[in-house]
């Protein structure tokens, strides 16, 4: 059965869609702990991140690096923290979250937004990205 990821790349279910290359993607989390938290997706379907061939490993870790140069431009934070977790979605990939403090790591603690702040966050990191 598809991931949740994969049927966002089939295009069967919508995203915040931030930026796309042949290998990854980078969409808004819909859930987020912050207000900008982005994941970055390997397009082939993968569970574990330690399966991942190193060539793939390395292109979704500089995929990720070039979405958070420009998340840390777009949002007033401290840091982007990442976090590779893999237990919720069957499919590698990667937090980016922008952060104050250790607390705002927990995954617990979730933040809403509108369609509208969604659609402002995507096009501030659009315009930041090189």
């Amino acid at each position: 059965m598809s991931s949740i990821f994969t049927k966002i790349i089939r295009g069967e279910l919508p995203s915040y869609r931030i930026d796309e290359t042949d290998d990854c993607f980078a969409i808004l989390d819909i859930n987020p702990n912050q207000k900008g938290h982005t994941l970055c997706v390997l397009k082939k379907e993968i569970d574990y991140i330690f399966d991942l061939e190193s060539d793939d490993y390395q292109k979704l870790m500089n995929f990720s690096r070039k979405i958070a140069l420009a998340l840390k431009k777009s949002i007033n934070c401290k840091r982007i923290a990442l976090s590779i977790i893999g237990l919720e979605v069957p499919h590698v990939h990667v937090h980016l979250i922008p952060i104050e403090s250790m607390s705002d790591m927990n995954f617990s603690k979730k933040i809403n937004l509108s369609d509208n702040e969604f659609k402002s966050i995507v096009k501030k990191i659009k315009s930041n990205l090189k």
